[in-house]
């Protein structure tokens, strides 16, 4: 159990914590029109008739927003509901022309289902833990209004309006500023692998209304407020430890809690009151007139679940299990999408370049992968040119490794001109003299003559002095240029000064 709390004047105080996320679904149309969803178009030029709310215009339900619900659903357990309906929520939003939303409060698409987050001992969580899920409902989204220097006018585009929405509800089952961004990285990771949301946050396409409440250890739950459209991790747990600590603050000086929508400010850090909070009954919800029950049959439902990639939890489980990673590399190379697809990738390369299997060569492949050759780049900044780092170039690096005719400092210096110049690794080693020495006659002549030039640390070595060994090699490695073979030098100097 995670032991964070807050400290106040009268005790220890708990945090309850629920996050509702709001997930643009991935589709080329609206939830109900067949406009356009490109993201950064020109204002108001992703707007149909439908979107306008012109009069006599009818919503027809996106199949491809309805698929993408569904398989979100199916990849976390949940339970998916084969008939749904679409309810009007009824409030005004200024970008908004019906006049309502078109939502799911009653019937969802998707019911209880659940995200298991990592144990991360560095950051409070000491063990795996599941947060339920308690529905997935798709609605519409709203516009965006834009206002002038001088509060005296406002613009409207409509191109988001219409844009189809998965809200993800979470039940209140997160407890510390630290789960709750595990939460948001791990549903982010899922939705991305399924393909059904970009998780872009920056722009917009995935957000979070942060609820937060504070009590007593064992005492019903407190009011919370809701703080809307939170566009970061980091931003999502600065918004719980304010909201906890103002909250506790506000209780401890004789003040109470208001139940209140609240707006966050990234500058400061803090929160501020945007409206009081309302109620389900306030919105006056009932069936959308004009949309029939959503109702899924048994073979729509069977080609969702036959398209579901294989998701983190699975991955990560097979990179320990099958190709024998350790737990922090298989976790770190499952975190994102493009780190695995690249990851596999080159997997698959260096394991046909090795003539061996992937399990054989997975090791030195994450390591590379996770450590070498994003060091590498960094280092190079602006220099390099990340088209040039193929698979089959990083592969051929890995070869020459494998076979000892490179080291590890030879294999860094060969990607920095394969990155700068994209030319192929083995003329590089060729032609630029980055090649490790394995003549056993040449290295033997040098090991020799150090032998002959130090007699007294020879016989310091044999009479026990085994830290000595280090300071041989290192002559050796002098004398050959860095280019001897560390493994032919270790055993020929073992042979010599046995």
């Amino acid at each position: 159990m995670s032991t964070y709390t807050i400290q106040g004047a009268t005790g220890e105080w708990e945090v309850v914590i629920g996050l509702e996320v709001h997930a643009q679904v991935t589709s080329n149309a609206k939830l109900f029109s067949g406009a356009a969803t490109a993201f950064g178009a020109e204002p108001n030029s992703q707007v149909s008739l439908v979107d306008a709310a012109m009069p006599g215009m009818l919503p027809v339900p996106n199949r491809e927003c309805i698929r993408q619900a569904v398989r979100t659903g199916m990849a976390i357990d949940a339970q998916i509901n084969a008939w749904s309906r679409f309810d009007r929520k009824n409030y005004f939003y200024a970008d908004l022309p019906q006049g309502y939303q078109i939502s799911q409060l009653y019937h969802p698409i998707v019911g209880e289902g659940s995200i298991t987050i990592d144990a991360d001992e560095k950051a409070g969580i000491p063990e795996d833990k599941v947060i339920g899920i308690e529905r997935i409902h798709v609605e519409q989204d709203a516009g965006k209004l834009m206002h002038d220097q001088h509060p005296t006018m406002s613009y409207v585009d409509l191109n988001r309006t219409g844009v189809a929405l998965m809200e993800i509800v979470s039940k209140p089952d997160m407890c510390s500023p630290a789960e709750a961004g595990a939460y948001v990285r791990k549903l982010r990771a899922i939705l991305r692998y399924v393909g059904s949301c970009d998780g872009n946050m920056e722009e917009g396409s995935m957000r979070a209304d942060v609820n937060v409440s504070v009590r007593k250890p064992g005492e019903e739950f407190g009011t919370r407020t809701e703080t809307k459209n939170v566009n970061s991790v980091r931003f999502v747990m600065q918004v719980i430890e304010y909201e906890a600590n103002r909250q506790v603050d506000l209780i401890e000086s004789g003040g109470t809690v208001d139940q209140e929508t609240r707006l966050f400010d990234p500058g400061t850090g803090t929160t501020r009151t945007m409206r009081s909070k309302e109620d389900a009954h306030d919105y006056r919800y009932f069936p959308d007139p004009d949309l029939l029950p959503l109702e899924l049959d048994d073979s729509f439902l069977a080609e969702c679940r036959a398209s579901l990639p294989e998701l983190p939890d699975a991955k990560r489980a097979r990179y320990e299990n099958e190709l024998g990673l350790t737990p922090y590399n298989a976790r770190e190379l499952t975190a994102e999408v493009e780190t695995f697809a690249r990851f596999e990738t080159l997997l698959a390369e260096t394991a046909k370049a090795l003539g061996k299997s992937e399990a054989k060569v997975a090791t030195p492949v994450a390591n590379w992968a996770l450590s070498v050759a994003p060091g590498v780049i960094k280092s190079l900044g602006d220099e390099a040119d990340a088209s040039h780092a193929t698979a089959a170039r990083q592969a051929a690096i890995l070869k020459m490794q494998d076979a000892g005719e490179i080291s590890g400092g030879q294999a860094k210096e060969i990607f920095e001109i394969v990155l700068k110049t994209g030319r192929e690794p083995d003329e590089i080693a060729e032609t630029e003299g980055l090649k490790q020495v394995s003549d056993t006659g040449a290295i033997e002549a040098a090991i020799d003559a150090i032998i002959a030039a130090n007699g007294d640390k020879v016989d310091e070595y044999r009479s026990g002095k085994d830290k000595l060994f280090g300071f041989f090699v290192g002559q050796t490695m002098k004398a050959m240029q860095g280019k001897a073979n560390p493994a032919v030098v270790n055993q020929i100097l073992k042979d010599k000064l046995g």
